[in-house]
């Protein structure tokens, strides 16, 4: 019965398909080279392989791992080991003192600025008139203290508290105090620093202007102005310059702790104005005092300036009639103006004692200087005096006044006048006395100590100069 019944349902399940193959004949048709059989075992066996494969490379990735780098291993050269050494150290002692690197003291530098007093610049830093005294009473330096220039430079040392620990000044160019108040009492050491003087020379020729000559031969304003005050005994560099006029001099530099510091003296110095030759050259005397001598030893300082004021120009000279600007007719004028900017310093042209000092009528701000018994000089117009007083000796060079226009007169100027026996004189051509040479040992002195190796040496320049400016010439005209 079982059996008859799976035959019967094998029958049912054949027709069925065979049905299906008739309803669906032209499916069957396109897809007739598919292969529809049940292949149990294949499956089976795919599997298997692929557990071998994968196991095979599995293994060879394991011995690769292991037999690479035993291989590597063994091509490495062998290394041979470093030897050490063992070294005992002494260990410091228990009680030995740690050094401990010094506080480094905060200095504050101030500078002096023009117009400031020394109690400005210790008030600028909290400290008081007392402070200031009590360091004058201890350095000992009045004189360094009270005598302050711009540009000098003090020192402060400060307490946490404000107060004063110590202050530094230069005494002089050579040497330093220090003042300390930070001990039991105040200590005071004086300090040397190196000075040395630099030399250089220098040659100029007038085309345009003092000036312009001197920046053109490497000079400062400050070196031109010195060269001018050295022959403004014998030059008057207001009218007297030509072009051609030339200069040679020596002058040195100043250096401290090897950096500059400013700039010095002139040595020896050469001037040719309009063919004259003129000479100074600087020499120490006995006194220890330094001054500036003519190649005969004369000093090249003179009795009398031959112009009080500096760099201005002639704007009147000395005539016996001239028409006045102001009252509108002639009339003598017995003195030279010299035209100058308000405020300009005017000079006393020698030494003296002054006469009189007030209000002259056409004169203005008048002021007349006694030098001996027979000459005196007179200048007008001040803007304002100096302040000498009646009966007060004066030095030539001081300033006794200011360049104005009170007075009659239309623009600022000085009106100077040269009086010999109350008749004044014309400045500019009146003889003035020489000064008497120094004696005969110091003159050969003079003469072999500085005349005769500087005169070599501004002669040596010029026959360089000489040479330059041939050689120069002729490479023009080739």
């Amino acid at each position: 019965m079982g059996e008859g019944n799976k035959l019967a349902r094998a029958a049912r399940k054949e027709a069925i398909r065979r049905k299906a193959q008739r309803c669906h004949s032209h499916f069957y048709e396109r897809v007739s080279h598919w292969s529809f059989g049940h292949h149990s075992e294949e499956p089976i066996h795919w599997h298997r392989e692929r557990w071998v494969l994968a196991g095979t490379a599995i293994l060879i990735t394991a011995l690769s791992g292991f037999i690479i780098p035993a291989w590597a291993s063994a091509m490495r050269p062998a290394v041979t080991p470093t030897p050490h050494s063992l070294l005992p150290l002494a260990l410091p002692k228990a009680d030995a003192v740690v050094q401990q690197t010094p506080n480094v003291e905060d200095w504050h530098i101030v500078q002096v600025q023009p117009g400031q007093t020394l109690s400005d610049i210790f008030q600028s830093q909290g400290l008081s008139l007392a402070d200031l005294q009590h360091v004058v009473d201890q350095s000992g330096d009045a004189k360094a203290l009270h005598n302050i220039k711009p540009g000098q430079e003090f020192d402060f040392l400060l307490g946490s508290d404000g107060s004063l620990k110590g202050i530094r000044f230069d005494k002089d160019e050579s040497a330093r105090v220090m003042v300390r108040f930070d001990g039991d009492k105040p200590t005071v050491v004086a300090q040397a620093r190196e000075v040395e003087r630099r030399e250089h020379v220098a040659h100029g020729v007038i085309d345009s202007s003092l000036f312009a000559a001197g920046s053109k031969a490497g000079m400062s304003n400050a070196m031109v102005l010195k060269l001018a005050e050295l022959f403004k005994y014998d030059i008057d560099f207001v009218q007297d310059l030509r072009e051609g006029d030339s200069f040679t001099l020596v002058y040195d530099d100043v250096y401290r702790d090897g950096a500059y510091l400013h700039e010095g003296d002139i040595v020896a110095a050469e001037f040719v104005n309009q063919g004259q030759r003129y000479t100074a050259y600087r020499f120490k005397k006995d006194d220890g005092s330094y001054g500036w001598f003519s190649e005969d030893g004369r000093p090249i300082q003179k009795s009398f300036l031959r112009i009080p004021v500096d760099f201005t120009r002639i704007s009147s000279t000395f005539s016996a009639a001239r028409f006045h600007p102001i009252l509108g007719k002639m009339r003598a004028h017995k003195g030279v103006d010299y035209a100058a900017p308000t405020g300009t310093p005017i000079h006393a042209a020698g030494d003296g004692v002054v006469k009189f000092k007030g209000w002259m009528n056409g004169y203005g701000n008048f002021v007349i200087i006694q030098h001996n018994g027979s000459i005196s000089t007179a200048y007008g117009h001040m803007s304002k005096f100096g302040s000498e007083k009646i009966g007060q000796r004066v030095s030539q060079g001081q300033v006794i006044g200011f360049v104005g226009m009170t007075g009659l007169a239309t623009g600022p100027h000085l009106h100077y006048e040269f009086r010999v026996n109350n008749v004044q004189r014309d400045p500019q051509t009146v003889t003035l006395p020489k000064p008497e040479p120094m004696s005969g040992a110091q003159l050969a002195k003079f003469k072999s100590a500085v005349v005769q190796p500087q005169l070599a040496r501004l002669k040596s320049l010029d026959e360089n100069i000489k040479m330059a400016r041939l050689s120069g010439v002729s490479r023009n005209d080739d």
